[in-house]
């Protein structure tokens, strides 16, 4: 910062986390100064359990609705999921120039396409290119991770420079040969950085992460070891993985076969661009797999979290329209369960062993190695950083409060720390760090092709009918003449068995009849009449066999 300028002139660069704090997933982080903002990552995430038929989450934009105008871009860290599942609902509602590395700008590209979302600039960066974005210079700094083009980003506005980690892991063999772009962290942490914004997956592991060289090994001994097909399921944007997976399937003399839809998109994808190499002649069709011998077959497939509909998981219970289990196949599961995952993902194991299958999942084998950094990883970004504020992200909340311990432990002052709230402005500069207002947060549910019809109501109405079911009565009415003209009739869904629960349905009906019978028919009447009906049934049946069915009276008018 040159010393003609005074430092009270100087603005407040605002940070904002709308989503990827105190939860694993939905990374999108917003940087505002004055009338500038840049946003980086967009993620989405997993649905919980309680989600009923919802697909995916992705945050609250409210925020930023009002202030479309001064948006100047979206950068992106990388290619997973939860950086880019949010990009084509986000950018169909606030559209703005997008930069990230080769496989990220093609990946979300192909989400934008699904989506028909049009009109979105797509710049294509590489490590060390230095975009500039309103009152913004962003740098894009090479960081090894479990997917190729993963990147920190530097940010420097008049208030100074924040560094985002992005997920990164420090590996010195990774299979790329690129490591870590360490030198130019260092070259930052020597200038002065205001603050860096971290994340925290790992911070309660000690040490280091193991080199994603250490699975080559692993898969090296499995391919000499197995008699037949090899399936192995993992995540499609793995691709550093997939190719090690490839090469070491090809010295063995199988054919390799992509199975799910995110795998065959992705691999697409990652081929065209170059990332992913298999040479011609080499992969094969599902429809021609059984053309083929046991031992000259490598299946690279999804399922790896044990999702309903991914292929693994269709596979172990037989409802794969082209591939059954066999006794031979070897099953390699090369992921660690996300956290809420580990049943689903148990199920599909023991379903295979059940096929006779023989499983190799981490537990057993080093078949997965995380994309995160560990304790001693953290500690040499923050060594090399020397940032004058931390601001922990990427975790749960015990994460980020271990994140903030460490840093603490590492000579930070405690009053430079933020744990941050999802939606909190965090205001600063180098002389002053402050918490702003509350923005408006949360997630927002896409279910199929809505985006936010689903709501509280909506969720607690499933929730209601997955656990207690619904009974309906249908009533036919003559407004006109005021009578009943047909029922009452009573579809039980979820709730009871009609056949061997005669005497409930019976009595319901009855109970229905001299409600109608002693209140007025009329038209105007019938919400009213309605929630009578709804009342009444509901005393009954709780009092009869403690049950709290959702109730639904059906009046129609002929």
């Amino acid at each position: 910062m040159s010393s003609s300028v005074n430092h009270h002139e100087i603005g407040k660069l605002r940070i904002i986390s709308l989503g990827g704090v105190d939860e694993i997933g939905k990374n999108m982080t917003v940087f505002e100064y004055e009338d500038d903002i840049i946003i980086v990552d967009c993620g989405s995430v997993f649905p919980k359990e309680d989600m009923l038929g919802v697909d995916l989450v992705i945050p609250d934009i409210t925020y930023l609705l009002g202030k479309k105008d001064h948006i100047r871009g979206y950068l992106f860290t990388h290619g997973h999921e939860d950086h880019i599942g949010g990009t084509p609902y986000i950018l169909k509602q606030i559209p703005s120039h997008i930069y990230g590395t080769k496989l990220t700008m093609a990946l979300v590209d192909l989400k934008l396409k699904e989506y028909r979302v049009e009109h979105v600039p797509i710049h294509v960066v590489k490590p060390r290119d230095v975009v500039q974005l309103g009152c913004f210079t962003c740098e894009f700094i090479h960081v090894s991770h479990s997917i190729a083009g993963a990147c920190a980003i530097a940010i420097t506005c008049p208030a100074g420079t924040v560094i985002v980690s992005g997920d990164f892991k420090i590996d010195y063999t990774p299979i790329d040969g690129h490591v870590t772009d360490l030198q130019t962290l260092a070259h930052y942490g020597e200038r002065g950085v205001m603050a860096m914004l971290c994340e925290s997956t790992n911070v309660e592991r000690s040490g280091y992460t193991m080199s994603e060289m250490k699975i080559g090994e692993t898969f090296e001994r499995m391919f000499a070891q197995a008699e037949g097909r090899v399936i192995v399921a993992m995540f499609a944007s793995n691709i550093h993985r997939m190719q090690m997976v490839i090469d070491n399937a090809i010295r063995y003399g199988r054919r390799i076969c992509f199975i799910g839809r995110s795998m065959v998109n992705v691999s697409r994808v990652a081929m065209s661009i170059g990332e992913l190499r298999i040479p011609e002649g080499w992969l094969i069709d599902m429809d021609v797999l059984d053309q083929f011998p046991d031992n000259e077959v490598l299946v690279l497939t999804t399922g790896s979290q044990g999702e309903p509909m991914a292929g693994l998981t269709r596979m172990a219970y037989a409802e794969h329209r082209k591939l059954q289990i066999r006794q031979s196949d070897m099953v390699i599961i090369s992921a660690t369960p996300i956290p809420g995952n580990e049943k689903f993902i148990s199920r599909v194991i023991n379903q295979l062993y059940r096929l006779g299958a023989q499983v190799v999942y981490s537990t057993l084998a080093d078949v997965h190695v995380s994309g995160h950094a560990c304790q001693e990883e953290l500690k040499l970004m923050h060594a090399l950083v020397r940032p004058k504020y931390f601001i922990p992200v990427h975790g749960e909340y015990r994460m980020l409060w271990q994140h903030a311990v460490m840093a603490e432990s590492m000579g930070m002052d405690s009053q430079n720390i933020v744990i941050p709230e999802m939606g909190q402005v965090i205001e600063m500069n180098m002389d002053t760090l402050a918490l702003g207002e509350q923005v408006p947060t949360g997630g927002i549910l896409v279910d199929g092709l809505g985006v936010g019809d689903v709501g509280n109501v909506v969720l607690r109405d499933r929730k209601h009918l997955s656990q207690e079911g619904l009974l309906a009565i249908v009533i036919v009415i003559d407004r006109d003449e005021e009578k009943l003209l047909s029922g009452p009739d009573i579809v039980s869904r979820g709730f009871i068995y009609i056949r061997e629960n005669e005497d409930i349905i019976d009595n319901t009906e009855e109970l229905v009849r001299e409600i109608l019978s002693s209140n007025s028919l009329a038209g105007e009447n019938w919400a009213n009449l309605k929630n009578i009906i709804k009342d009444e049934v509901h005393n009954y049946i709780f009092e009869k066999i403690k049950r709290n069915p959702m109730i639904l009276p059906i009046i129609l008018d002929v």
